[in-house]
């Protein structure tokens, strides 16, 4: 795998990383960076901290307003909508505002614009924007035709293209780089959560209290959107829940951890391991 190529980024909040395999240097290079532009512009627009972004005009928004988005945006909240629907509600992009207002708020989607219904609309969307930028990312790379490929968004999520040349896959640990659960991913994203690096920041939203998991959970997905927001609401909901949301959804495929050892649950298919 000498002909690797690593290229590193900081965005988000995290460090975003690009490895090309099978490809020239400087090409790589300047596909890599292609696909940290469109982070980049992700971040602009998403990022609740920014007063200019589209996300903080929505949470500006009185009942009944409405304000029109740009298409990345508008498929990132459809997005959350359809996991917060899969999830039974324990994920939510609106999981934080129970922190400033006494019942969640509520929203709807149509014709690219975001109307508030009720409550102020305090989106953060920490637990699937970056996922949701590795997706985008993973399409610019295509279209440079680079597809053997592994994206990095900070500890927590990756997403493998095809394998490099020669390989079975991309290996990804669950946890630390000198995990001894490892597997080879390719056409894949796993990411995980957990409460090593924040503490107990995650939040039921249906509570606003902590999640009660204290061990990390992942989630194996076809998107990294999916693997994000999924890994998050496993932090929530008890085993028995999270197999009920897993029987019906074939592509997904989430590990807990206990201790020493991390279990699967789901009827994906698990990678084989390194």
């Amino acid at each position: 795998m000498n002909d690797i190529h690593i290229f590193n980024h900081r965005a988000m909040a995290t460090h975003f990383q690009v490895r090309i395999a099978g490809e020239d240097q400087e090409y790589a290079g300047q596909a890599a960076q292609a696909a940290f532009a469109v982070a980049d512009d992700l971040e602009s627009q998403l990022s609740r901290f920014r007063m200019h972004s589209q996300v903080s005009q929505i949470a500006r928004l009185a009942p009944g307003e409405s304000v029109r988005v740009s298409e990345p945006v508008f498929s990132c909240l459809q997005l959350a909508k359809k996991m917060e629907l899969a999830t039974r509600g324990a994920y939510s992009a609106t999981a934080a505002a129970l922190q400033s207002q006494p019942v969640a708020p509520q929203w709807t989607l149509l014709n690219f614009s975001v109307r508030c219904e009720r409550g102020k609309v305090e989106l953060d969307l920490g637990a699937i924007g970056k996922g949701f930028a590795l997706d985008r990312m993973a399409e610019v790379l295509r279209d440079w035709s680079c597809a053997a490929f592994l994206l990095v968004a900070g500890g927590s999520s990756v997403l493998a293209g095809e394998a490099p040349g020669g390989s079975a896959g991309w290996s990804c640990g669950l946890g630390d780089d000198d995990s001894p659960c490892r597997y080879w991913l390719k056409q894949a994203s796993l990411s995980g959560s957990g409460l090593a690096v924040k503490g107990r920041h995650i939040l039921d939203p249906r509570t606003g209290q902590p999640a009660p998991r204290l061990y990390r959970a992942w989630a194996l997905c076809d998107t990294a959107a999916e693997s994000d927001a999924l890994s998050t609401a496993c932090m929530v909901l008890p085993e028995s829940e999270i197999e009920e949301i897993l029987a019906p959804e074939k592509s997904w495929l989430v590990f807990l951890q206990e201790k020493e050892s991390a279990r699967p649950l789901g009827s994906r298919a698990r990678p084989d391991q390194v």
